[in-house]
């Protein structure tokens, strides 16, 4: 692919369907699995989340573009998604943060994006016959090309996408939360009843004392810089990471992240977090979140649609608090495979498909949805101190 002036671009899916559009961001074709995101913001975030490889993404909030790209919101080196679908493309952008435009961030990146498709039509179409394989081009006007392509394209299940976007080696995770995320001090006293990041300061000095290994499947950025943010020291691991390599980190908990594609081909990591169960505090989010229910003895299974969006309920069943969550994924923990260790301790309000679990008498718990939000709300950022109780009790 290389960059391009505008240029006809087609959507073929494998059910024979083709939507019509103009490219700006690289040109060429890929394919992947086509989803939608419910955000009205954060598009950066997400083309940027390792957890969308392999997918073709399409935005339902019609105008994207229009506050570009800057370098403090990234969640991962680089976009990882293979494709980007809008309604319509902003080229005029309005930031005194931005770097650059999201046209140009996605050509240097060589990533497919097209806008003029009438996305409404394509999420309702989605959401009726699920999510399918589809090919995104700019090279050929044969439609019925496209759509044998997309029907011979690879899904996900059975796919090992987290090797794809696994970190080379062990690292020292030192950034803390940016100072966007905080509110002013005025602010923080007129009462508006709003969940702020604290600035780190003594309260949390006897967290660094304390030592997090963080497995990291496809991690989005904002998850560690939360665990720096409480004090901790973090060391990053590659998700391949056995049990004995985890442990020769001496940590005080282990923190499960999330990633991209079907947990269940992942048998490294699901004998990693066997061999850890019962010997650290663990928290898992998203895959982390399945993976820890495969090791327990769980089965999961492919969504209709997934849930991808920053607006998705989800009910706390020792509380009964509802919490607006940020989530993107496409499995789920089968309830009906549910092991009698683990207790189911979310629910998501829409569909009662579980979002999250904690073990019944070994400090570990998971949720499937995002607390880091970024971008998102901040209603479930209590999981976080959870976490630092667990390992101050273990």
């Amino acid at each position: 692919m290389t960059q391009h002036d505008p240029q006809p671009a087609r959507l073929a899916l494998a059910d024979g369907k083709v939507f019509h559009g103009v490219s700006f961001g690289a040109t060429g074709e890929v394919s992947g699995e086509v989803c939608f995101n419910t955000s009205m913001t954060g598009y950066q975030e997400i083309l940027t989340d390792p957890s969308y490889r392999g997918q073709i993404v399409a935005m339902t909030y019609p105008l994207i573009g229009n506050y570009g790209v800057n370098h403090e919101d990234l969640e991962s080196p680089q976009p990882h998604l293979a494709g980007f679908i809008v309604r319509q493309y902003s080229r005029r952008m309005s930031n005194f943060r931005a770097d650059e435009t999201l046209g140009d961030y996605l050509q240097r990146w060589n990533i497919l994006a097209v806008e003029g498709i009438d996305t409404r039509a394509l999420v309702r179409h989605i959401r009726s016959r699920g999510a399918t394989n589809g090919v995104l081009s700019t090279s050929t006007d044969d439609d019925a090309a496209l759509v044998a392509r997309a029907k011979a394209s690879p899904g996900l299940v059975g796919r090992d996408l987290v090797r794809e976007v696994l970190p080379d080696g062990a690292s020292d995770w030192t950034e803390p939360l940016s100072r966007w995320t905080r509110l002013p001090g005025p602010a923080k006293s007129a009462g508006l009843g709003l969940q702020v990041a604290a600035e780190p300061d003594a309260a949390d000095a006897h967290a660094a004392q304390k030592h997090i290994v963080a497995l990291d499947y496809g991690m989005k950025w904002n998850i560690p810089r939360h665990l720096c943010d409480m004090g901790y020291r973090v060391t990053v691991l590659p998700g391949t990471a056995t049990a004995d390599e985890v442990l020769a980190q001496q940590p005080d908990g282990v923190f499960l992240s999330n990633g991209p594609g079907d947990p269940e081909p992942l048998d490294y990591a699901i004998g990693t977090i066997r061999g850890l169960l019962g010997k650290k505090p663990i928290f898992g989010i998203c895959l982390g979140h399945q993976l820890l229910s495969l090791a327990c003895g769980a089965k999961t299974y492919k969504l209709k649609f997934g849930h991808r969006g920053a607006n998705q309920p989800v009910q706390d069943l020792a509380t009964g608090t509802v919490e607006i969550t940020s989530q993107n994924h496409g499995f789920a923990v089968d309830r009906a495979s549910l092991p009698a260790e683990l207790e189911v301790t979310h629910v998501n309000l829409n569909d009662q498909t579980i979002e999250g679990v904690r073990h019944r008498s070994l400090p570990a718990f998971s949720v499937q949805y995002h607390p880091e939000a970024s971008a998102g709300p901040h209603d479930s950022s209590y999981l976080f101190d959870r976490f630092r109780q667990l390992i101050e009790t273990a």
